[in-house]
């Protein structure tokens, strides 16, 4: 029986993850995110009232579910506290006390986002589309090793010494480069002391955590953030995040072993999002787009923005299938194509020379002159919304479904037709 379950976006993002692992953490004993930050938010549903959750995994719910944030997330406190208190409002138990943070997560300070916002306002036309929360600058002097860690806040002399060498450098840049305002060494520290002693108090052992739960027979819930194609190595570069976003993300960023995960649940809509700048093949800029837009209440969790619609990449879902080594997927918003006379599949890319690829590029510029090969199914005029067995689905919706199986090589294990818990039909729960 599986007990180490990851599951993933395998698009641009929003592709419903929130949902599912709500729908797993029900069975988990642990749940853990292990990149990203405040950046990527999922929705919720408390009772009637939706919460979003950004920094804080979804297990949060479930009362006797420990939350565990790895070292690959970078962690702003201000954001992680302003979450608490909203899942205190909603009335979830011990919020706080359920969460654990590794020391070695990286600190995302207020000097963070304003070289995100001056870095997106220096590139005009050419802004990447961040959410402008300092997510990439944190993960770029984590990697120059110019980064401090919530852990560094246990010795505050050291750290005093560590942020002041961060601010001259980012400062520098600020004054220079960009030509916004210098964030001060006082108005951090002054932040930073508000917050140190409620942070530290959260801080664990996570690698340790999770071995002993394996150990132990617990059921672990990785949790991914984003998707596959914003990973910053295999994902439309530059227009990605700043983190792994792949399956191995999640085991380096928790500090699981690699040969412990039990299966990748891989998560996608039966069409297409995407927020932001960046190729995007199958792309509809038309009244189909945008009815999809509307039915599927395609805005962002955490910004608003409104999402890029297109049709089923299946192109780019196998490359999503073989680098996550995914073991099934959760096929989201079916009910959203509900009365649509022809539905598209992507199938190929014509390449700008004539030549037909099966798989995706793995830099933007080299979907220059790259045009979508369609396949066209009918589709359906019956209802969906709330379909519990496949059995009741209508009989192209089915064909729909085992054709996208088919072309993407992976095996449907969920399938939602409704925002609700009980609006899903399942054909293999990953940790049955």
């Amino acid at each position: 029986m599986p007990n180490n379950v990851i599951v993933l976006g395998t698009q641009w993002g929003d592709e419903g993850k929130g949902k599912i692992a709500d729908l797993l953490t029900s069975k988990a004993n642990i749940v853990v995110r292990s990149q990203g930050g405040n950046n990527a938010g999922h929705t919720l549903v408390v009772g009637n009232k939706k919460v979003v959750v950004r920094l804080v995994p979804s297990g949060i719910l479930h009362k006797d579910c420990l939350c565990l944030i790895g070292s690959g997330v970078v962690v702003n406190p201000g954001a992680l506290f302003e979450e608490i208190e909203e899942l205190n409002k909603a009335g979830v138990e011990n919020v706080e006390s359920r969460i654990k943070i590794s020391g070695a997560s990286s600190l995302l300070l207020p000097v963070h986002p304003a070289i995100d916002k001056g870095s997106e306002k220096l590139r005009g036309k050419g802004a990447i589309g961040t959410t402008g929360r300092g997510i990439g600058p944190c993960y770029e002097d984590k990697v120059a090793r110019r980064g401090v860690r919530v852990g560094d806040l246990y010795d505050m002399e050291n750290f005093k010494e560590k942020l002041k060498a961060l601010l001259e450098y980012r400062n520098f840049q600020l004054k220079n480069y960009y030509h916004e305002p210098e964030v001060s060494f006082e108005s951090v520290l002054e932040y930073i002391e508000g917050v140190r002693d409620r942070l530290l108090a959260m801080v664990d052992d996570v690698s340790l955590i999770l071995d002993n739960g394996r150990r132990a027979n617990k059921k672990i819930l990785f949790e991914g953030a984003q998707g596959t194609f914003l990973d910053i190595d295999y994902g439309t570069y530059p227009y990605v995040t700043s983190s792994n976003t792949v399956a191995g993300g999640c085991v380096t960023g928790s500090g699981a072993g690699p040969l412990h995960i039990d299966y990748v649940l891989g998560i996608a809509k039966v069409y297409t999002t995407r927020v932001g700048g960046g190729p995007y093949p199958t792309e509809l800029n038309d009244e189909v787009g945008e009815g999809i837009r509307k039915r599927g209440a395609e805005f962002g969790a955490v910004t608003g923005r409104p999402r890029r619609t297109g049709w089923y990449d299946a192109v780019a879902m196998r490359r999503a299938v073989t680098i996550n080594s995914l073991t099934g997927l959760a096929l989201m918003k079916m009910d959203v194509l509900d009365g649509m006379d022809e539905i598209k599949i992507c199938t190929a890319y014509k390449l700008k020379d004539g030549s037909i690829s099966q798989l995706p590029p793995l830099s933007a510029h080299e979907y220059e002159g790259i045009t979508p090969v369609y396949e066209s199914m009918p589709g359906w005029k019956e209802s969906t919304f709330g379909i519990t067995k496949w059995d009741d689905l209508p009989e192209n919706a089915k064909h729909y479904i085992k054709r996208l199986e088919e072309l993407s090589g992976a095996k449907v294990a969920i399938l939602s037709t409704g925002p609700e818990r009980d609006q899903t039909i399942y054909l293999d729960n990953p940790f049955d």
